[in-house]
């Protein structure tokens, strides 16, 4: 397993301006006070480094529940696929908010499979996009 280095406080912001504030996952603003940390995409473990290509910006919520998977079951398929990637892949193209902006749909495998993995429609977080609507924070503009 490659030796955990140090992110830099230059790639961490680096890393917060490409994510445009927000959880490469589940959208969560830092704006509201979201703690976030810079998550490695393909972890260490699995063979990932710490080059920029390989950070996005992440959530305390969705860190935890990803830890160190790269792969998840897609619920329409039931079979193994790869997470979202947040640097190779766009976010619109594999995930769509619900008409009322509070819960996060898939629209291809790993985007499903992604979903379901980091739990990214939890009653915490549909609580907490209703208020951040009422913020006028969300749903952000993808």
């Amino acid at each position: 397993m490659p030796r955990r280095t140090r992110i830099s406080a230059r790639t961490r912001r680096q890393v917060e301006i490409d994510a445009i504030y927000r959880c490469s996952y589940c959208r969560s603003p830092t704006v509201v006070g979201i703690p976030m940390l810079v998550d490695h995409i393909i972890p260490l473990a699995a063979g990932g480094d710490s080059n920029i290509a390989n950070l996005c910006l992440c959530c305390y919520r969705c860190n935890e529940f990803k830890h160190d998977a790269v792969t998840n079951i897609d619920p329409s398929t039931g079979n193994i696929t790869p997470l979202y990637h947040p640097r190779r892949q766009a976010w619109p193209d594999h995930f769509a908010w619900s008409e009322d902006s509070l819960y996060i749909g898939g629209k291809t495998a790993s985007g499903r499979a992604t979903i379901v993995l980091l739990r990214l429609n939890n009653d915490w977080l549909v609580r907490a996009r209703q208020l951040w609507m009422l913020a006028g924070v969300h749903p952000p503009i993808e």
